[in-house]
């Protein structure tokens, strides 16, 4: 692809509680990778992030720990940014759904909608609680999922089949307050013609993106059998007010207005720079991040409402989806305490092992991935240490102390030369091609894979032996060493970084252009620093007290 822009999203993160693994393997992480390849590849990148700051579940805990919905929700959206920054998620603006910016624009595209007939009012009957007397929204009352019978479902939606649903359709509903069962009352709602959309739907699935072939299949089968009218308000005090007079006390439902929050955030962000935010919108690529459990709203309801109001704003051009996260085998569940905070395991790990492991275990797909202990240990023992850290460390640490820390002269290369030279020049180009189409997985695995083959180019050559072509076999593999700090730098930033500075190069990293890793740019009588060894052994001492922490939880 040859973008001048490209716009990265990631599906938002909750303002009610820590993040954790689960939430950075599918969508974080990868989404961070991908934007910081294309800035090496000299695009112009924004990307966005920002928390999702409406709903009931952020009234209830805010009402328990006796804040405001606005004081909880901005202790969260301080706290992510920190533990994302700590990880090195590099967004360019981290916003909130609640800004001012994002209830404009959610209103604005709320009244062109109804100017353009997509939206209409009627009375439904909603879940009211006789015993606390109040209108129970979605995330209040709790039952069984119409479609697939999964149970301790809300009443918007089912997370275990990923349907959405109208809270009447609930069955066996009950208060999550007093555990009663609600009564049914009347209360004028606002509804989007979501129905009405089903041909654009279906053509924009089919020729209008860029989207993997399960994800679309799998929504093409639900707009087959038909889709229907999505109630976008609800009866509570925090959200995003409606803006009409006979809407007072309503506001949106979150899932109306939190995916705007990409636009809004980019305009802002764009604007803080001087830039035309909607031109740039509308003349770039634009990717949404996202993980499979939010695949209905993101595939209908985000781009319907765009093409509602006549596509102002483009659609996105492709939304990598990636599956779930386990815990050696077992479903993440934060309410039984079997997950792994992100905070604390970077109280624990270096930030860039985890990047590393889990960019090295998550494929382009639906497929849920697996955390494991023993295996995260092997990895970075095994490729991030013995494999890249060993052929880096060598290669430094024999020029600093037998060649005074100057690259040595290179003389006609030999076969061995050549062939490590061919494969010196391809490996950008192979990697950088998984990259650009998602595949962060088998970019990594293939630079890993030139990396070990620099190790064995290194044993065959034998410098220690100061023979004939001893000084190529240096010259080439600092050369390498550099290459690889380019390679890995969208991965484990902070770590090439630190290799960018022992290597005594000018500038920064991320500074560099992608297609200059192909060039041999270190110079002979270039002057290396100290060598240091980037990475460190993880102990089985280690890897034993975290296990420990999961032994008394349960599966």
């Amino acid at each position: 692809m040859n973008e001048k822009s490209i716009i990265v999203t990631c599906a938002l993160p909750y303002a009610n509680g820590e993040l954790h693994l689960g939430h950075i393997v599918s969508t974080y992480l990868p989404a961070d990778v991908f934007s910081r390849f294309y800035r090496l590849k000299g695009v112009k990148v924004v990307f966005i992030c920002a928390t999702d700051d409406y709903g009931t579940p952020i009234l209830i805990k805010s009402e328990q720990e006796n804040k405001t919905p606005a004081e909880y929700v901005d202790y969260w959206n301080k706290r992510d940014l920190k533990d994302f920054s700590d990880l090195g998620i590099s967004f360019d603006f981290f916003n909130k759904t609640s800004s001012e910016e994002n209830k404009k624009l959610t209103q604005y595209f709320f009244l062109k909608l109804l100017e353009k007939e997509y939206i209409y009012k009627r009375d439904v009957d909603q879940f009211y609680c006789t015993q606390d007397k109040k209108f129970l929204p979605d995330r209040y009352v709790l039952g069984i999922c119409p479609f697939c019978g999964a149970e301790q479902q809300y009443s918007d939606g089912c997370e275990a089949c990923g349907r959405t649903f109208s809270s009447g359709e609930i069955k066996d509903p009950k208060c999550i307050i007093c555990g009663q069962p609600p009564i049914n009352k009347s209360s004028a709602h606002y509804f989007f013609k979501l129905s009405n959309l089903s041909s654009e739907l279906k053509s924009w699935l089919t020729e209008g993106a860029d989207l993997q072939i399960d994800v679309k299949n799998y929504v093409l089968n639900w707009v087959t059998k038909g889709l229907r009218d999505w109630d976008i308000t609800r009866d509570i005090s925090w959200g995003v007010p409606v803006p009409l007079d006979d809407a007072k006390g309503k506001v949106f439902y979150g899932w109306f207005d939190n995916h705007l929050c990409y636009i809004s955030s980019t305009m802002t962000y764009l604007k803080s720079k001087g830039i035309d935010g909607k031109s740039f919108w509308n003349s770039s690529r634009i990717f949404h991040f996202i993980g499979k459990d939010i695949v209905y709203h993101h595939y209908l309801f985000l781009p319907a409402m765009r093409i509602g109001i006549n596509k102002e704003y483009a659609l996105p051009s492709s939304m990598p989806t990636r599956g779930h996260l386990l815990l050696q085998g077992q479903k993440f569940s934060k309410s039984r305490g079997w997950y792994i905070g992100l905070r604390d395991f970077l109280n624990h790990f270096d930030a860039d092992y985890l990047r590393y492991y889990l960019s090295s275990i998550t494929s382009y797909s639906q497929s849920d991935v697996n955390f494991d202990w023993r295996d995260f240990q092997a990895k970075i023992n095994n490729e991030l240490v013995a494999n890249i850290g060993n052929f880096i460390y060598r290669t430094l640490s024999f020029i600093y102390t037998k060649f005074d820390g100057k690259v040595p002269e290179p003389i006609e290369p030999s076969q061995i030369d050549l062939e490590f030279l061919s494969r010196f020049k391809k490996t950008a180009l192979q990697a950088g091609s998984y990259i650009e189409n998602n595949n962060l997985d088998k970019g990594l695995k293939t630079i890993v894979d030139f990396s070990a083959f620099c190790n064995q180019y290194f044993q065959k050559m034998e410098p220690w032996k100061k023979g004939e072509g001893s000084q190529n076999c240096l010259y080439y593999s600092v050369n390498a060493v550099r290459s690889l700090a380019i390679l890995l730098n969208p991965y484990i930033p902070n770590s090439t970084e630190e290799l960018w500075k022992q290597l005594s190069l000018p500038d920064k990293v991320f500074e560099q252009r992608w297609e200059n890793a192909t060039k041999l740019a270190i110079t002979p009588k270039h002057t290396i620093s100290v060598p240091k060894i980037l990475f460190i052994k993880i102990e089985d001492s280690l890897i034993e007290s975290q296990q420990k922490k999961l032994e008394n939880l349960p599966k």
